[in-house]
């Protein structure tokens, strides 16, 4: 008895799929920067649930005084039709629902249209916090060890 290939998912299907139980923060936001796609990673990084963040601005998560930057970032982004980084990951700060600030690691890239135009953009983020707190203790003790009576004049 011959065997059948598996039919594929459809696009639908496999777009949900991925956004579903992709385990990263996966936000998409158009380009007035208003929050379209927000995924169950980005509910666990932000404490926002997805009722909470879809359609409002990406202020939400960024801190007040990282506003300015990021908005004439955004917007030469999508007025250049691409980034200024082009994928790299960045450690940046953001806001929690609760509202500690918090390091994320994050890449940013714009999504094209078939008819070239710029929809707006997507950003993929993780908690980088435990990452940053352990480059702080690293910058310390090599602090220490260098400064004149810490503890390499131990040695």
């Amino acid at each position: 008895m011959p065997m059948t290939a598996p039919t594929p998912p459809d696009a639908a299907e496999l777009y949900e799929g991925i956004v579903r139980q992709t385990t990263e923060a996966l936000i998409f936001a158009d380009c007035d920067g208003l929050i379209r796609l927000w995924s169950s990673g980005a509910e666990a990084l932000f404490g926002f649930s997805a009722a909470e963040a879809l359609g409002r601005s990406l202020d939400l998560i960024i801190p007040e005084r990282l506003r300015a930057a990021h908005w004439a970032g955004f917007n030469r982004a999508i007025a250049a039709g691409r980034t200024q980084h082009g994928g790299q990951i960045r450690t940046t700060r953001a806001v929690h629902r609760d509202g500690d600030k918090r390091y994320v690691d994050m890449s940013f890239g714009l999504v094209i249209g078939r008819d070239g135009s710029v929809l707006g953009s997507i950003a993929m983020a993780r908690d980088a916090s435990a990452k940053r707190a352990l480059e702080e203790a690293l910058r310390g003790c090599r602090d220490e060890l260098a400064r004149p009576g810490g503890a390499a004049a131990d040695r």
